[in-house]
């Protein structure tokens, strides 16, 4: 084992390894709770199925880094792809859940197609630097936007759209519904309190206070546990329903959208898949690219390249086993699997090698079997969860120029369209468009690659002919 992961030439012991393994793993057990909860809102799949789904693809993706990369990173269910899938493609543009896996399925082998070939380098550069940098930001805002609806804080206005809840106890409103709401905000400051005090898995711990929270101040609301039923205590209803409902379904139901052809034309369809994939493509790899770059700098892992370039070690492996560990996730039901920038807690731990990630796999391969327990957590406990990553995701507008208006522009269009139109590929198009145009109007077109042309162009089509 010391031989097959190089420990003592990365200077770290077998010790070291697990405490780092066990430290990610804690830091980004939350997804167990998050993911299953967004796909319950479709109403087709089931809580338990989603978990199962969820840790099972987490298993093989944090193996296949590991094994193949020997980093020590883990991979799940990617945070932003997972509110892309729920809400963008499965409720936004109409697709069945078995439908939208098609999606993931055809990330997953863009990915690997353009790793193999060496291709994904040039497809990363297709894109503006500008429009890459607000990526992330908007994703975090959506899913901010996501976790304020969850909880009940932010609710719909037929005059503005969206308003705040209601906090009156004397106006109306009943203790209730202001509970869930209390306890979602307690959890938040929560959460920034641990990471501020150094807590490695500061997330996971203030789901659980929040949860314990709202389980005690259930005894202050009329009726709380009168319907409160918990209907099995048995962990392997979940891997029933996740055989039933989840695993396979990409290829016995997702490849049928008559459905969707009943309302749309083929045309629309055939751009509208086109534009889908390639968002979900393009953000699954500036998250995993950008993972993998921040965690290995992070623990001083980067080696420097013929060209005098700070790299990844092994960076088309890594590329390699989150491709393969996104079609597994499709197989298995859930959305793009990616590298957790979580994994920076575990190389902060002392991580170095993909020991530490076979220690991660093995904890969700426990959790798999503890779906009860994880059913219990209430959805204004990881709402605040949500919010938080949210938080941390903005942290990259500070490196864009709000001086300079052809980049401010594109960033704050990337931004802004993302939660105010619940779709992150809108988001990109925004933000590519108005990039090309102040390109062109400023007669620096010249400057623009071929790609970046055809990128732009595809997702403008997906406006004027789909939308």
């Amino acid at each position: 084992m010391k031989d097959y992961f190089k420990l003592q030439q990365r200077g770290t012991t077998v010790r070291t390894e697990i405490v780092a393994g066990l430290t990610t793993f804690t830091a980004m057990a939350y997804i167990l709770f998050v993911n299953p909860g967004m796909f319950a809102d479709l109403g087709t799949v089931s809580y338990g199925a989603i978990y199962i789904a969820t840790a099972l693809s987490a298993v093989v993706g944090t193996v296949l880094i590991g094994l193949l990369a020997n980093l020590p990173l883990a991979q799940a269910s990617g945070m932003g792809l997972n509110a892309f899938f729920v809400y963008t493609v499965c409720f936004g543009l109409g697709f069945s859940y078995a439908n939208a896996l098609v999606f993931i399925l055809a990330d997953g082998v863009i990915f690997v197609l353009l790793t193999v070939t060496g291709l994904r380098k040039l497809i990363f550069d297709a894109i503006p630097k500008t429009v890459k940098t607000a990526i992330p930001a908007g994703i975090g805002l959506f899913i901010a936007f996501l976790g304020l609806q969850d909880s009940g804080i932010v609710v719909n206005d037929a005059s503005t759209c969206v308003s705040l809840a209601s906090f009156n106890l004397l106006g109306g409103a009943s203790w209730g519904s202001i509970m869930p709401m209390l306890v979602t905000i307690a959890t938040l400051i929560f959460i920034a309190a641990l990471n501020r005090r150094g807590v490695k898995s500061a997330m996971l711990w203030s789901i659980f206070v929040g949860t314990v929270l709202y389980y005690l101040l259930g005894l202050t609301v009329p009726g709380f546990y009168a319907s409160f039923v918990l209907n099995t205590m048995n962990p392997f209803t979940a891997f029933q329903e996740f055989g039933t409902q989840a695993f396979g379904k990409v290829f016995t139901q997702g490849f049928d959208f008559s459905e969707y052809l009943a309302e749309h034309s083929q045309a629309t369809l055939v751009l509208t898949f086109v534009t889908t994939a390639l968002a979900f493509c393009m953000v699954d790899m500036f998250d995993t690219m950008g993972t993998l770059f921040g965690a290995c700098k992070t623990g001083n892992m980067l080696v420097v390249n013929e060209k005098g370039e700070e790299e990844v070690p092994a960076m088309n492996r890594a590329m390699l086993a989150d491709a393969i560990a996104t079609c597994t996730g499709a197989v298995c039901g859930t959305s793009t699997v990616t590298t957790f920038v979580e994994s920076s807690s575990g190389v902060a731990a002392g991580g170095r090698t993909g020991l530490s990630a076979m220690v991660t796999a093995g904890m969700f391969f426990v959790a798999m079997f503890l779906s009860p327990v994880a059913a219990l957590i209430p959805a204004c406990a990881y709402a605040a969860a949500l919010i938080y990553v949210g938080i941390l995701m903005m942290g990259c507008v500070i490196e864009i120029d709000w001086k300079n208006p052809a980049i401010s522009l594109p960033s704050f269009m990337t931004i802004v369209m993302m939660p105010f139109t619940y779709n992150i590929s809108y988001g990109i198009a925004f933000g590519l468009m108005s990039y090309l145009a102040i390109k062109l109007l400023t007669g620096r077109e010249k400057k623009l690659g071929v790609g970046t042309w055809i990128i732009t162009l595809l997702f403008a089509a997906m406006f004027f002919l789909t939308h």
